[in-house]
Order: structure tokens, then C-alpha cells, then sequence
């Protein structure tokens, strides 16, 4: 796809949200099951399903995904698409790429070991390896414009409001 396609693509649903600001707002959902035989969740995906474990780290067999590799993966996918996007829009011809997303845990706050270690991610870090002619100032540019338009990358960098409730079935 080329810039042209793109902005063809974009247009109209760019005109749609300025005049029907509503009409932007959507509400995407996962659902999963719970696993009666195994810790674990049966995540649809989609295009399958998702048997989603404990980490090896607190106890997991590895068979199963880590939920935080998920996320990961969420990001490096999110992330790519966003990569080629802008670069599509800016112009910048991109021959080669890759993502990378690293993030870093200390497994005793989700064990509750430690009160004083943070359950979740302490860093996570994002990285790209483009092979492309593009000028180091377009390229700082692709960097800049991905991070502000990249959905996962916004919604870690930028907490949003959380909620959860727990209902019988």
C-alpha cells in the first residue's frame, strides 16, 4: 500500500469521527474461559484459541503462554503495524524491519514474597531495526509519530481508567 491508498482508505473515516465524534469511540473485547483441569485460560483470539498458563517462574510448566509475553506480543504487533502506517504516510520506504519488546519482571510480587516488589512490568522496553535510505531526521520523525499512535504503547505509557467486578455465573 502506498501513501496515496492509505490517505483513500483513511479519508473517509477521518471525515466520519470529525463530524460524529461518537462514531470513533468502540469498545474492543477479549474473552477467555477458565480452564477446569488446569490453572489456566482459554483466550479466543480470533483466529484460535489461546491456552494462556502460569509462567514457569511461578510455577507454570511452560506449555502454556505467559500472559505477559502476551502483552509483549501485543506491543511488537500493535507496534509494527504502527511502524509501517506512519512510514507509509511519510513516505519512507522501509526494505526491512523488525520489532523487539523486553520488559522486565521480579516474579516475587506476584508471588506476594515480597511486599516491596511491584507485581506488573518495571520497565519495558521497545525497539526497531529498519534497514531504510530515509534521512536520520524522517527516521526520528517515524519514531516519534509511532510511539503517539500506537494504541498498546499509549495505553501502558498513559494508565487507563481501570475497573473489575466478579459475578457468579
Amino acid at each position: 500500500m502506498d501513501v496515496t491508498a492509505l490517505r483513500a482508505l483513511q479519508a473517509p473515516l477521518k471525515d466520519k469521527y470529525r463530524e460524529a465524534p461518537d462514531a470513533a469511540v468502540i469498545t474492543l473485547r477479549a474473552r477467555g474461559e477458565l480452564d477446569d483441569q488446569h490453572i489456566a485460560c482459554k483466550v479466543e483470539t480470533g483466529r484460535a484459541i489461546a491456552l494462556a498458563g502460569l509462567h514457569p517462574a511461578t510455577g507454570g510448566s511452560g506449555a502454556e503462554l505467559c500472559s505477559g509475553d502476551m502483552l509483549l506480543e501485543a506491543l511488537v504487533a500493535c507496534a509494527g503495524v504502527t511502524l509501517k502506517a506512519v512510514a507509509t504516510a511519510l513516505e519512507i520506504e522501509l526494505k526491512k524491519g523488525t520489532v523487539r519488546a523486553e520488559g522486565d519482571l521480579d516474579f516475587r510480587g506476584t508471588l506476594g514474597v515480597a511486599k516491596d516488589a511491584a507485581v506488573g512490568f518495571k520497565a519495558i522496553r521497545l525497539s526497531f531495526d529498519v534497514e531504510t535510505d530515509a534521512p536520520q531526521e524522517k527516521l526520528d520523525s517515524l519514531l516519534k509519530l509511532t510511539e503517539r499512535y500506537c494504541v498498546v504503547f499509549q495505553t501502558l505509557n498513559v494508565k487507563p481508567e481501570l475497573s473489575a467486578n466478579l459475578a457468579r455465573a
